[in-house]
């Protein structure tokens, strides 16, 4: 509650301070608002329009709220960077970019390896609503949402079980570094996560190079980039990204995704019709209701954009869920359309910034709806307005009660 207030009080207070900017530019962004974490899209609709190119105080940064800019900067990595060399120090203090992902999820991202896991996937999500003990009153989130993910990343990386809880809060306090607006408490904790998730994995990490099994963790001890091995330090920062990527994207995926289709049963009737449109359905809930919302890089050298003068270290901020509701690109943006059939969503970035783990992520939300759908013939949701988290980078819900009919 106490924490509650201090964000309200806190947000209260940079309203005010963005009147300023308001003046300027017919509209100021203040993500940390109580009505933007619950739907920030139409504040995003009132960027795009008054704003597209937005210099924001909050944030430090420019914030690109279009489709075509956004796509832009994900391709243009000449001048627009995730690398950690050219984050810099602002006044709301360290931006974090994180470093490129791309060898680290490799082998994650070929059609074989990922398909290969479906059989498992669908065990696994099996097994958790068997241990629904009422699935007349349960939590999504708790039940399905949020273990799926983390048992699949720790099977892979090869995990006992009885560790999984911890780290599932690893990955929940390590999360909230991505978030450039937390607390110095928040960034401690964030910091005392990732050094005891670094000591559990440096003996394991000795062990596997000694003795490798059929793991992640071995797989990259064997990896090489450019002919030399992979130190302990640079495993242990592709563990760190794995930890993240790969559990909370996709719990927030399939949070957010449940939560629209309930709110729009029409929707989740045609896919009860025809389960063949589950995988399209996923590209429409990545779209509508992003997990991703902001991500963020640095502009290489000082440069030009759409008019405006960028300098070099600025936080080039890219609202992804903006951009995936832009009426250039995406008709009727702000509904909900499985069938939809024009337009391609953002969600995993572009080009050499392209989500090497998108493939995981979508396979485990499509296998969720699929057994979703098997073992219940109707759902509805016990909550009008679930909460989603005080959070501006990853977008999930706090818990999404509902109420299932068993097939």
């Amino acid at each position: 509650m106490l924490d509650a207030l201090r964000w309200t009080l806190r947000s209260l207070v940079i309203d005010a301070l963005l009147i300023p900017e308001y003046r300027r530019n017919g509209v100021a962004f203040n993500p940390l608002s109580d009505r933007v974490i619950r739907n920030p899209y139409s504040a995003y609709a009132r960027l795009r329009a008054r704003s597209p190119v937005h210099r924001s105080r909050v944030l430090d940064g420019w914030v690109f709220s279009r489709y075509a800019d956004v796509e832009a900067i994900f391709r243009d990595y000449r001048r627009f960077s995730n690398m950690p060399t050219h984050r810099r120090v602002s006044r709301r203090g360290v931006y974090f970019i994180p470093p490129r992902a791309d060898w680290s999820l490799l082998f994650l991202d070929t059609p074989r390896a990922v398909n290969a896991l479906e059989p498992h996937i669908r065990r696994i999500m099996v097994e958790l609503l068997d241990a629904v003990a009422d699935p007349s009153g349960f939590d999504l989130m708790a039940a399905v949402a949020g273990p799926l993910p983390v048992i699949v990343i720790a099977e892979m990386l090869g995990l006992p079980p009885e560790d999984r809880l911890q780290f599932k809060q690893w990955s929940n306090q390590r999360a909230r570094i991505l978030e450039p607006l937390i607390s110095p408490d928040e960034r401690k904790r964030a910091a005392a996560a990732g050094e005891a998730f670094d000591a559990y994995f440096m003996p394991i990490i000795t062990a596997r190079r000694l003795q490798p099994k059929d793991d992640i963790v071995s797989a990259l001890a064997k990896a090489e980039e450019e002919g030399d091995t992979l130190t302990e330090r640079e495993m242990l920062i592709m563990l760190r990204l794995l930890l993240v990527a790969g559990n909370e994207t996709t719990t927030n995926l399939i949070g957010n995704g449940m939560l629209a289709l309930l709110q729009h049963p029409e929707q989740l009737e045609l896919l009860r019709e025809d389960p063949r449109r589950i995988p399209a359905a996923v590209e429409e809930l990545l779209r509508y209701d992003t997990p991703v919302q902001l991500d963020i890089r640095a502009v290489v050298d000082d440069c030009e954009f759409q008019g405006f003068r960028l300098r070099r270290g600025d936080p080039a901020i890219l609202a992804i869920g903006a951009a995936n509701r832009d009426p250039e690109v995406f008709d009727d943006p702000d509904r909900l359309n499985i069938e939809r059939s024009k337009g391609s969503n953002l969600s995993f970035g572009r080009g050499v910034h392209h989500c090497l783990g998108a493939p995981l992520a979508r396979l485990e939300a499509r296998v969720a709806l699929e057994v979703l759908l098997e073992r219940f013939s109707s759902m509805r949701l016990l909550a009008d307005r679930p909460a989603f988290r005080r959070a501006i980078v990853l977008r999930g819900l706090e818990s999404l009660p509902v109420s299932a009919v068993p097939a």
